[in-house]
Parts: structure tokens; C-alpha cells; sequence
């Protein structure tokens, strides 16, 4: 009785830790979209709330490190669960810098104002954003269930993000060519692009670190893991 009192104990303490993850993933989440919002709208306001809230996000960061090492320290666990607490760290960080990368974002909201060039790119900034925002998503729900397919899902959705980066940065240069007058308003945008682009980094990174607690592999430069291309499990 006392074992099974042990091993209820411990799944509880692992259940809020994937509690914690799934609450700051969709708080990075949600900051990303209400960043880039702001920015098309000229939307001090709703910035600064952007900004105020990013505090939330690193307050779960702590928590999450704390929870972790709490559990490391009196669990001592074995395998998968010692996989989990490691991979644990390193999500909350990743997820930490996607909230870091929306802050700077909504920070430039005003600097590019009513300019044409902001209307003819909105569309790709958006697109862009929906991208990376889902790719979030979905690394986290691949984290809560560990779902190695989904983790490897958005490894590949990672190189449509930067195709769709590439495709913005000639679009926003090809403005500023034609529109020497366009040069600090697309130069804004270029910085936007690029928070945007990280945030599907860091997605990508939670994915590598979901794949590595399934497997206890870690995916390598390139893609490939053992010489060969990574593949969903069927």
C-alpha cells in the first residue's frame, strides 16, 4: 500500500509539471498572436498588456525549474520520467525566449505607423505567425501526450516557416528598393519577421525534446538520426 501510495504521489507531481508546460505554452502562445495584433493596429494599449504579461510567462519558468528539481531531488526517477525532467528544463526555456521574442515585438508597435509598406506585407506577417503560433501549439500537445509523430510534424513545418521567411524578406526589400521612403518602416518589419521566425525555432527545440523523452534520442543537426532521415513512427 505504501508503494502504490509512493507511485500515486509521483505521477501527481508529474501531472502538474505537464500542467505547468501546457499553461506556459499557451500563454507563449497567446502573447505571440496578441503581439503581432498590436503591431498591425498600432495598438499601444494591447502592447503594453503584451509586455506586462511576459512576467507571467517567466514566473512559470520558475516554477517549472522548481517543480522539476523538486521531484529530481526526492523521486530520484529512472528512464522516461528522468527524460522528462531534463527535457523539462529546456522547454520552459524555449518557451521562456518565444514570450521574450513576442515582448519585442509588441515593443515596436507605432514605429512603422500608416505606412503603405505595413498594408502590402500584413498578409505574410500574418501567415507567417499562424505558422509558428500552431507549431507551438502542437509541440506542447505532443509534449502532454507524448505523440512522437506530432513532435516530427513540426520539424517539417519548421522549414515551411523559413520559406515563408525568405519569400517576406525579398518582399519587404523589394518595397524599400522601389520606396526609399519605406527603408525604417521595412527595416521595422524585417525585425518583426525575424521574432516570428525564432518563435518556430523554439517550437522546433521543444519538439527536438519531446522526440528525445519518447525515444531517449536526441535528433541530430540536418534532421537525421542514425544516418538516415527521421521519419513519423507508424
Amino acid at each position: 500500500m505504501q508503494n502504490d501510495h509512493i507511485v500515486q504521489a509521483f505521477d501527481a507531481e508529474l501531472q502538474q509539471l505537464d500542467a505547468l508546460i501546457a499553461s506556459m505554452g499557451e500563454l507563449a502562445q497567446m502573447q505571440q498572436a496578441a503581439a503581432l495584433k498590436s503591431f498591425l493596429k498600432n495598438d499601444r494599449k494591447e502592447a503594453k498588456l503584451v509586455a506586462k504579461a511576459d512576467k507571467r510567462i517567466d514566473q512559470l519558468e520558475q516554477e517549472i525549474i522548481t517543480h522539476a528539481t523538486q521531484i529530481f531531488a526526492l523521486r530520484q526517477p529512472m528512464a522516461a520520467d528522468l527524460r522528462t525532467l531534463v527535457a523539462s528544463f529546456k522547454i520552459a526555456s524555449n518557451l521562456e525566449r518565444i514570450g521574450d521574442h513576442a515582448k519585442n515585438m509588441a515593443k515596436r508597435t507605432k514605429r512603422v505607423g500608416d505606412l503603405p509598406i505595413l498594408e502590402q506585407v500584413s498578409g505574410s506577417l500574418k501567415n507567417i505567425s499562424v505558422l509558428t503560433e500552431k507549431m507551438t501549439h502542437d509541440a506542447v500537445h505532443a509534449y502532454a501526450n507524448r505523440d512522437t509523430d506530432l513532435a516530427l510534424a513540426v520539424l517539417k513545418q519548421d522549414e515551411e516557416v523559413d520559406q515563408l521567411h525568405v519569400s517576406l524578406i525579398r518582399e519587404v526589400l523589394t518595397y524599400m528598393i522601389e520606396d526609399p521612403a519605406s527603408i525604417t518602416a521595412g527595416t521595422e518589419l524585417l525585425f518583426i519577421a525575424k521574432n516570428i521566425e525564432r518563435a518556430g525555432d523554439h517550437a522546433t527545440n521543444i519538439a527536438e525534446q519531446v522526440y528525445y523523452i519518447i525515444t531517449g534520442r536526441y535528433i541530430e543537426a540536418g534532421r537525421e538520426l542514425d544516418g538516415a532521415p527521421i521519419e513519423a513512427s507508424t
